[in-house]
């Protein structure tokens, strides 16, 4: 849910599962990536260094690349039509996969691909367990990795320049957008 509200943008990682129950995500890894509000572009040699990180942790394959989480900024999870061709490409040639998708107001859509035998897509219930003792939560590591991976793209932003950005001499007494406001957070770690 962190990684759902950091940023303007959708934001994408892959996810760790328990060696015994392999549906079960105890982490979220993030590689580099250029994101906008309707799509991820994951760098391909940060996934290949990601892979090698986790194959050298003693992981197997369906522990760390079978599970693609991404967000999406606004309340529908429901995949675009970029989600469904990046599943079939990205996670097309294994045997399964999984690809979930989290929204606001804790809205998430989570779909198995079986690439085996006839093949087919079955959509699965997720539950997010918060009752359960989790040691990794730490705000600003998570905020660093972000910052870190993620390049955000937005062919929306204004090019002008802030004095030109509005019309009254006044525009230091303009709210602050979501832009501003994600900005400041930027600053307040350090970058």
């Amino acid at each position: 849910m962190y990684l759902r509200d950091i940023g303007p943008t959708e934001i994408g990682g892959f996810g760790i599962s328990n060696a015994d129950d392999l549906l079960l995500i105890e982490d979220i890894q993030l590689v580099r990536q250029t994101c906008s509000v309707t799509s991820v572009e994951f760098d391909d040699a940060s996934v290949a260094d990601f892979f090698d990180s986790q194959v050298d942790a003693g992981r197997q394959p369906e522990q760390f690349a079978r599970v693609w989480v991404h967000t999406h900024p606004g309340a529908s999870p429901s995949p675009s039509q970029t989600d469904e061709e990046t599943f079939s490409r990205c996670f097309g040639g294994v045997d399964w996969a999984v690809m979930h998708i989290l929204a606001e107001e804790g809205n998430t859509y989570t779909r198995a691909r079986f690439n085996v035998g006839p093949g087919t897509d079955r959509r699965l219930r997720c539950r997010t367990i918060l009752d359960c003792e989790f040691p990794g939560t730490d705000h600003d590591q998570w905020f660093e990795e972000y910052r870190d991976n993620v390049t955000i793209d937005d062919p929306f932003a204004s090019r002008r320049s802030l004095t030109d950005r509005y019309d009254d001499t006044d525009w230091w007494q303009q709210p602050p957008t979501a832009a501003d406001l994600w900005s400041d957070r930027l600053f307040e770690v350090g970058r």
